[in-house]
């Protein structure tokens, strides 16, 4: 095997591994939300979804936009987490048990969009450079995914130990991270 190939799948990998610890960290907060194995897996597989089309997206366009568009994804991502974190902790402090973002249609399509803006960029990028579309949209949409359901899931485990301060932890992990964008 050609060594350029092994170089560039290992900085794939280490690309796709990144992009998950993103997901990963993400998934712990919205796993303190109360959780069904099927939901868990729905959005793990959503978010790998998307952490494929979005890097996709972005290497397709990246040669015109890179600079300017990999700022806006990353203000957009930000806020988005920013709003979901200040909704999660809203929730935890109402007297409903049903949380205010909904682990199914509007609030997984957002938390997953706002998750995969990243790879986005990191596709204008990747656009430039010539890199193998199919192998990169591959391992970023696999290792998000896995990444992301074990996050659920440890999130989902810690969730019973905080009790309902634990969707107010969870809005908490996503708020710093759209903040850690945003900075």
């Amino acid at each position: 095997m050609d060594l350029s190939i092994v170089g560039e799948l290992l900085t794939l990998t280490i690309m796709a591994i990144a992009l998950g610890m993103d997901a990963f960290s993400m998934g712990l907060g919205m796993g303190m939300i109360t959780l069904r194995l099927r939901q868990i897996m729905k959005i793990s597989i959503l978010i790998g979804v998307f952490h494929m089309v979005m890097p996709l997206l972005g290497m397709t366009v990246g040669k015109q936009l890179t600079l300017h568009f990999g700022n806006v994804a990353t203000l957009v991502g930000g806020i988005l987490l920013i709003l979901l974190g200040f909704q999660m902790i809203y929730s935890s402090f109402r007297s409903s048990d049903e949380p205010f973002i909904s682990p199914k249609g509007t609030g997984v399509w957002l938390f997953s969009i706002s998750v995969s803006l990243d790879s986005f960029s990191v596709g204008l990028s990747l656009g430039i450079f010539g890199a193998k579309i199919i192998i990169t949209i591959l391992l970023f949409g696999i290792i998000s995914m896995i990444m992301t359901w074990f996050g659920l899931m440890i999130g989902r485990k810690t969730q019973k130990w905080f009790g309902s301060y634990g969707e107010a932890l969870g809005g908490c992990i996503l708020l710093s991270f759209g903040l850690k964008l945003l900075w």
